[in-house]
């Protein structure tokens, strides 16, 4: 079995890298077909999007907070929380929303001022030169691609289950628990500073289209609104739901990774670990599309810890009996009883 874990990883690896290629093949063919000219035009925006620029850096300092809390009043207003949004919830999800606009800004700030001019010396806009629609490519495969490994090793080592295990603890699905992740995953969250070294390197404006456009379908996808399900309902739209569902991750397929359970044949949180991007998953293997949702979410074993304990863990240890964020708890169990079996979502590595 770890044989087989083995090579599926090192498959999966060598497909990544081959993946991640692909959008500086194209940028180096667009060059030797068109001479190598290298004009000032691709410095900046393509006309027809030109007067986009404004509205994306709006949308991206400002609009997608108010976005995310109109989005929120309206599933209240709806009652598609069904009264689980008290106690221990409301703090952590508040909190979670919160720390990052205050945590994030001057980690990013200081590694792209001062760590990336130390690290990649005379380095800063020498990408300016690649077209717009290669940088976007480059930026939207680049972040979303690492996010999905990011994201997929944190649901099959063990160890690192225990920073993401924040985010599956909501029993609801919606803007509330959008942001709902423990502190360590969110500042080492991998993309973030990938994205900021090809901004760095030149990229500024196609990075800018990309994270807008990603956090609109990752919150959508979080939502508690089903905005895909009239494309399963009407025949005349299953072509575009096809191709939509395999393309990007939509309410349908992110929710069965918040179910607390696989056994129905629609909750899958050991796949569907797709982003922006759900074709990772179905390139990888690890997607699951039934177009049904799923009935509750969360983990079976969820303790309802205390807010500090699943934003600040390790450095404040939760004090609820059977907890695994709990004092003198080191690690998961690798074969875990079946009552606690969501706590472990696919434990595939640990043998690797």
């Amino acid at each position: 079995m770890a044989i087989v874990q083995k090579e599926k990883l090192t498959r999966d690896l060598t497909i990544s890298f081959f993946i991640y290629s692909l959008p500086v093949v194209a940028i180096y063919l667009y060059f030797k077909l068109t001479g190598g000219a290298i004009s000032e035009s691709h410095l900046t925006l393509p006309p027809f999007l030109e007067f986009a620029q404004p509205v994306f850096a709006n949308i991206r300092t400002w609009g997608l907070t108010v976005f995310m809390i109109v989005l929120g009043i309206i599933e209240f207003a709806a009652g598609l929380y069904d009264d689980e949004w008290t106690g221990e919830e409301r703090k952590i999800d508040i909190v979670c929303f919160l720390a990052p606009k205050l945590l994030l800004p001057p980690v990013i700030a200081f590694f792209s001022l001062t760590a990336l001019p130390y690290l990649l010396p005379n380095l800063a806009n020498s990408l300016s030169w690649v077209p717009f629609w290669g940088g976007f490519f480059l930026i939207a495969i680049a972040d979303d691609l690492t996010q999905y490994w990011y994201h997929r090793l944190h649901h099959q080592v063990p160890f690192l289950w225990r920073f993401h295990r924040t985010h599956h603890s909501a029993p609801y699905m919606g803007m509330a628990m959008a942001s709902r992740q423990n502190f360590i995953y969110t500042v080492f969250f991998s993309q973030i500073y990938l994205t900021a070294t090809l901004t760095y390197l030149g990229l500024g404006l196609p990075a800018l289209f990309v994270l807008v456009i990603k956090s609109f379908i990752t919150l959508g996808a979080h939502s508690s609104i089903p905005w895909d399900k009239p494309f399963y309902k009407y025949k005349v739209l299953h072509p575009i739901a096809w191709v939509l569902e395999r393309l990007i991750s939509t309410p349908a397929t992110h929710h069965a990774h918040h179910a607390d359970t696989s056994g129905d044949g629609v909750g899958h949180f050991k796949g569907n670990f797709g982003n922006m991007f759900f074709i990772w998953d179905v390139i990888f293997g690890t997607g699951l599309i039934t177009r049904q949702y799923p009935k509750s979410f969360g983990t079976k074993s969820y303790k309802q810890e205390e807010w500090y304990a699943q934003f600040l863990w390790p450095i404040f240890k939760s004090k609820k009996e059977g907890s695994s964020l709990a004092e003198g708890v080191l690690a998961l169990p690798l074969k875990p009883k079946a009552v606690a079996v969501e706590e472990n979502p696919a434990p595939v590595l640990e043998q690797v």
